[in-house]
């Protein structure tokens, strides 16, 4: 693996006010981490504060908590998030140079902000909570050691023209994720986030396992496999980001060979017979 780095402490006491860039393409250009292809940083404004921009760069904007109004195309939309683990997204999905305004009536707002470079033109499109259906993966694998909520809210099957992929997963307490361990060909991003400042879970990252908490971002490099994991009694939340490489969009994973079989109901794995009935 590149000595770069892959894993981005997020701040001990939380993101401050205003922006905090995490990937961005100077720091990638003096090598302190590794090349992501993506602009991604956490925006939390102050209440009242209104951003506008026309970003030359196409962008993705991800409500992570509050209440704002979303001015972009000649619509106003009001979007509300109390809950990253108990509510769907909502997310803002522009081209470049396309005017947006957000208007932060509400104190403790925070938004995820993820660019990437973009050449091709294509409609705005608002992505609201009754448009994104939860897909729980993992249901009846592996005694439902690997069930988890994953929420798509883009790829290339409803966006094409871009040059993003942008998700969510729920990981519940003591279970794991993105299992069994795959990989791809396109770099990807994961932003964790905890039910509580405490928690913390750990991450693949090829052979490599990092210890992450709240504000934390990984760097999954190419064609490394990665599974996730949560400590018990702590939820896990991360936000998922891949760009599309010229002429590879990424359009799906390949699962790690030797762990395929537990993609099938009827192999459970080992059920230990020590414990008390109805603890098995």
């Amino acid at each position: 693996m590149s000595s770069a780095k892959t894993l981005l402490r997020g701040p001990a006491l939380g993101f401050p006010t205003g922006f905090t860039p995490v990937t961005a393409k100077a720091t990638e250009a003096t090598g302190t981490h590794f090349p992501s292809g993506i602009d991604f940083g956490l925006l939390r404004p102050a209440a009242g504060e209104v951003m506008a921009e026309a970003s030359p760069l196409e962008t993705a904007w991800v409500l992570l908590h509050g209440t704002a109004e979303i001015e972009c195309a000649g619509q106003r939309t009001r979007v509300q998030r109390n809950s990253l683990f108990d509510e769907p997204p909502t997310a803002l999905h522009v081209p470049r140079d396309t005017p947006v305004a957000l208007l932060n009536s509400a104190p403790g707002n925070e938004w995820a902000v993820i660019r990437t470079e973009n050449s091709r033109s294509f409609a705005p499109h608002l992505f609201l909570p009754a448009d994104l259906r939860p897909e729980y993966r993992g249901a009846g694998l592996a005694q439902n050691a690997c069930l988890r909520n994953v929420r798509l809210i883009f790829d290339y099957t409803n966006r094409p023209e871009a040059n993003l992929v942008v998700g969510e997963v729920v990981n519940y307490p003591g279970r794991w994720s993105s299992y069994p361990p795959h990989h791809h060909d396109q770099t990807e991003l994961y932003h964790y986030r905890f039910t509580d400042r405490r928690g913390y879970g750990h991450a693949e990252l090829g052979d490599d396992v990092v210890k992450v908490r709240d504000g934390d971002t990984t760097i999954i490099p190419p064609g490394h496999d990665h599974a996730q994991v949560s400590a018990p009694g702590y939820g896990m939340y991360y936000l998922w980001m891949i760009r599309h490489l010229p002429g590879n969009p990424y359009q799906g994973f390949t699962f790690t060979a030797e762990h395929q079989w537990t993609l099938d109901p009827a192999q459970q794995g080992w059920r230990p017979q020590t414990l008390p009935p109805g603890l098995v």
